[in-house]
């Protein structure tokens, strides 16, 4: 099935994509380092090179899937929160790429933070949007006079509604699709409504009890690390732990993964090269109050990019020890769970800013490849409409 991806990035979205059968018609992204990476790493792959703003959606013929993570700065926690008002706000392009390219489905990523209540307006304004990507929007007045008018013709009982979607909005945790991270992030999906699909967002995969049951009933965990085992229970997780069965209920789930699950195998970074690429020690990591690195056995704190590279004191490693480190650019690309082979051809800075902007490839393929797999049951073999 044939999808075009806009904001692309690093790629993390776009393996998740290729991996769940999706065949990329075009990758759409502005930054000149991150095309190096793309194109390093999937010479194949139709990597333009351009503003998202001057693409020729008509262009690229009939697809099946439109998908893309807007730059999330406008509703992120970290930045300034101006929303509709900051010039990266790039919804308007994927709406406008989903009213021209006609997909049978589109998948859209953001941060947590666009579910803020300072933003509940807008993004009912971006849902109604993808629901009649034809509706007329004014440019003349402002969005939430927009958002007014579409309100009125989607309870309208005389509408004609021309091209529609069924849109759903997800908040979905990384951790819970088997990423070694805790990483929120919201999903806009949607179906042509002609379709008459039934897709629901897929169930997790993974779980924090399993992970609970590994290491504090059965020691399994700790075994499979080949490290002492001791059944020694944190005091804040005394009342769960004692809830948990000896065997699991979810017999579907395994358990989360850890940093230590993720750097398995991994020697220290070298401190200019060693045997795995883009492994090599960072110096300068300091630990100050809300920036106190991940421990080794959870899931990473969720890797951050930054307006220059790595922020402050995150991206960091708690060594258990009283030390922290920088993660290598390696086991932040682990911890994204980017294949090992995928190279980060830039500086340190531009390579973690990558990484930290990217979706997590294998919470990206539970969701693409939940579609891929809800349009061929609809479809059977006819691939384009």
């Amino acid at each position: 099935m044939r999808s075009v991806e806009l904001f692309s990035g690093a790629g993390g979205l776009a393996l998740g994509l290729e991996a769940a059968g999706f065949e990329h018609v075009a990758l759409v992204e502005r930054n000149k380092d991150a095309c190096a990476t793309l194109r390093l790493n999937r010479p194949g792959w139709n990597v333009i090179e351009r503003d998202v703003r001057k693409v020729e959606f008509a262009d690229f013929g009939s697809v099946d899937l439109v998908a893309g993570g807007p730059p999330c700065q406008p509703f992120s926690i970290g930045g300034k929160s101006c929303g509709f008002d900051d010039t990266r706000d790039m919804f308007p392009q994927a709406i406008r790429a989903v009213r021209e390219l006609r997909p049978r489905a589109f998948m859209f990523e953001n941060v947590r933070g666009l579910l803020r209540q300072a933003f509940s307006n807008y993004v009912e304004y971006i849902r109604l949007q993808l629901t009649y990507p034809d509706f007329p929007v004014s440019q003349n007045i402002s969005w939430d006079v927009n958002l007014q008018r579409l309100q009125k013709h989607h309870h309208s009982r005389n509408r004609v509604d021309g091209l529609v979607y069924q849109v759903s909005i997800h908040l979905a945790d990384a951790a819970d699709y088997g990423v070694p991270q805790r990483r929120h992030r919201v999903f806009f999906v949607g179906f042509r409504a002609d379709l008459d699909t039934k897709w629901f967002f897929p169930s997790p995969s993974a779980s924090v009890d399993e992970l609970l049951r590994h290491k504090y009933i059965t020691g399994i965990y700790w075994k499979e690390h080949g490290i002492a085992w001791s059944q020694a229970v944190p005091a804040q997780l005394v009342a769960r732990v004692a809830g948990l069965r000896t065997e699991s209920l979810f017999q579907n789930q395994v358990r989360w993964r850890t940093v230590r699950d993720a750097l398995l195998g991994l020697s220290e970074p070298a401190q200019g090269g060693g045997t795995y690429p883009n492994h090599v020690f960072q110096a300068g990591a300091k630990a100050y109050p809300g920036h106190t690195g991940s421990p080794w056995d959870e899931p990473s704190k969720a890797l951050k990019a930054g307006d220059h590279g790595v922020p402050g004191g995150e991206n960091m490693l708690d060594c258990g020890d009283g030390t922290v480190r920088y993660f290598s650019v390696r086991e932040s690309a682990r911890i994204q769970t980017f294949p090992d082979h995928y190279i980060f051809p830039g500086s340190w800075t531009e390579s973690m800013r990558q990484i930290g902007n990217a979706v997590p490839v294998r919470l990206a393929q539970a969701v693409a490849s939940s579609i891929y797999k809800n349009l061929k049951v609809l479809h059977g073999s006819r691939v384009c409409i």
